[in-house]
Formats: C-alpha cells, structure tokens, sequence
C-alpha cells in the first residue's frame, strides 16, 4: 500500500501583511461610506499611523484604496473643505507603496487655491504647510510667527495642569509637526517638555489611554522618555482590547484610541495589530474596568475653598480620607510616576485665587 503524503505549501502572504489587509479593508470598505466624512477622518488616522511607523501593508493591502485614488482629484475640487483630509490619505498611500502622484497634483492645487488661508486655527495650517512640505511645497502668504505662537502655547505648562483634553491634543500634534512624525528633533525648550508631563500625569489619572498614547509618542519624539508606569499601563491596555465582526456591528465604539495605543506599541518596537482581524465590518473597544478618580479628587479639591493648598505633601492625608480606595491608588501611582509630579499637583489645586469680581 501506498501512502500519499499531502504537503501543504507555505502561504505568499506573510501574516502581518494579511492582518493589515484585513485592518485597511474594514476602514475602507465596510465601516463607513467613502462619502462620509467620518470615512476621511478615520481612513487618514489608520494610514497616518501605518506610514509614521514605517509599516508597509503590501500591495494588495492598498488596493482597497484603488477607487478612492482614482477619484480624489475630482472629491478635492468639490469638497475644497476636507482638503487636509485628502491630502494626508493620498500622500500616505503613495509613501506606503501605492504607484501615481496625485499627492504632487493635489498639493499644488491646494496651493494655488490658497487653501490653507482659509484655516483660523493655528494648529490646523501646521498641518496644512507640514503636508505641502512633503512634496516640497511652501504656502503663499507664509506665515513667519506660525512657529513662534505654537512654541510659545506649548510653553504655558499651567495649561496643561488643569482637565483641558482639547489643549493637550493639540500639544501632541503640535510636537508631531514640529518633529515630522519623529523624523528630526522638535527642539522642545524645558517648559514644553514640562508641559507633556503634566498633560501626562492628567491623562493617567484619568486612565485616558487614547490621550496619554499621543503623549508617549509626542515625548519620544522630543526625546523624553515616558515613565515606565505610564507605558506599562499602555501596553495592559492595548492588550484588553476586544475586536468584534459582523455586518450589523456598531461603529459607535474607541477606534481611535485602539488605533493610538497601537502606534505607541509599534513606536516602542512591541507587538502591534496583533489581533485577529477578519475582512468585514469591525467594532473596536476598549477595557471597561478602569478606575476614574479625576471627579472624585476634582470635587475634593473645589470643597475645600480657602482651604485648598497646592503643597501636595499638606494634601496627601487630606486625599486619602476624601477618595475611594481605587481613586487613591492611581494617584498614588501618578506621584511616583513623575518627577513633575508635586508641580503638576500645585497648578491643579488653584490654590492661588484672585481678588473678588467687580
């Protein structure tokens, strides 16, 4: 008798390459209409973050991309609007591998039409001269004092003492232009850096794992190292993540931070993307079980009054009695986590209070 031995031959396809095939193809093709805006704003996360870590997905990976590619010119002249949008995705695609140069066309356009004039917000035309930049383009009307304001926004660590999620996402992204996605040194003064610090502690202590991810990130790329505490917490949390399919699947769910908790594993050289995406609709979301202890120390604080002292060592015992007792512990770990720490407690109590209003 004769045995008939079947070998199996190895796949082409290596496995991260069809894990991020499935990644792209759920953001492209089954979460959201391309139509959407919601479409640009997460298709542009999930490249933005592929090409800053140097991830190339594969060929194949991009041809979800093909239509949308081949159309964008057409959108960007219609939806003159959504043009950082359709900036970052084309240019992210074609620096992952995807063959054309409209990303050259679509900036140069954008230039011509003085599309980043049209921009109020400081950080958003950062944006805006950082991605013509890429394809060697400088807006007209360049605007000298652009740098200066955010160097000096990013200077004024009080402001990031205080619960203020809008201002710490925009210092992250101001140290992402600034340092091109960590390709050269942000060249961040003493304050800024202590200003990543505080937004840090801020971001453990309400175990935002989305926020304090961009602020790793944003500390590697200035040249800081982030506590150990802080990435470790990150790396547990990327872990819990749970990823659930079907066509029927809710997209109301913590993408973005699954997505930012992932870069930060990549940027740090530990797994990432690591779980097991299928092709089709997928929800992402995050561990449930986390202590909030930012109410609890927030209304403590605000029912001392005239009481109220920025010397966290007077306040400790203070705090121990008002919080529960898992509010207490990541405040206990916030404090050794940082050496910034007791300078962070003194701006957040606002023990400092201004004369009567008249």
């Amino acid at each position: 008798m004769t045995n008939v031995i079947h070998l199996t031959p190895p796949s082409r396809i290596n496995p991260q390459e069809a894990r991020l095939g499935a990644l792209l193809s759920c953001f492209a093709e089954y979460r959201r209409h391309s139509d959407d805006v919601f479409w640009l704003k997460e298709n542009a996360e999930v490249l933005n973050i592929l090409e800053c870590t140097t991830t190339k997905p594969g060929d194949t990976a991009l041809e979800a991309y093909a239509n949308f590619y081949q159309t964008v010119e057409k959108r960007l002249h219609f939806f003159p609007q959504y043009y950082r949008f359709f900036l970052s995705i084309t240019l992210d695609l074609e620096d992952l591998g995807m063959s054309g140069d409209a990303g050259e066309r679509l900036v140069h356009w954008a230039r011509t039409q003085d599309l980043p004039r049209a921009e109020l917000s400081d950080l958003q035309r950062m944006e805006a001269v950082r991605l013509m930049a890429r394809r060697d383009v400088a807006p007209d009307g360049d605007d000298r004092q652009l740098e200066d304001r955010a160097r000096y926004f990013m200077g004024r660590s009080d402001t990031f003492a205080l619960p203020n999620k809008k201002a710490a996402y925009e210092l992250t992204h101001l140290v992402f232009y600034l340092s091109e996605y960590g390709r050269c040194d942000p060249q961040l003064n003493a304050d800024a850096k202590r200003s990543l610090h505080f937004a840090g502690i801020l971001a453990f202590i309400e175990q935002n794992a989305d926020l304090l991810s961009e602020i790793c990130i944003a500390m590697h790329y200035a040249g800081e190292v982030p506590p150990v505490l802080w990435t470790d917490w990150l790396k547990r949390e990327t872990a819990l993540f749970s990823v659930t399919d079907g066509p029927s699947v809710s997209v109301q769910d913590d993408y973005h931070e699954f997505l930012v908790c992932n870069w930060h594993q990549s940027l740090v050289g530990d797994a990432a993307f690591a779980k097991g995406f299928v092709f089709d609709r997928m929800r992402f979301d995050r561990n449930v079980a986390r202590a909030t202890p930012m109410r609890e120390m927030s209304e403590a604080m605000f029912s001392l009054d005239d009481a109220r002292s920025g010397d966290w060592i007077s306040m400790r015992l203070y705090m121990e009695d008002k919080l529960s007792p898992e509010a207490m512990q990541v405040l206990e770990q916030a404090e050794t986590s940082s050496q910034h720490f007791e300078a962070f407690f003194h701006g957040f109590a606002r023990a400092i209070r201004p004369g009567a209003l008249h």
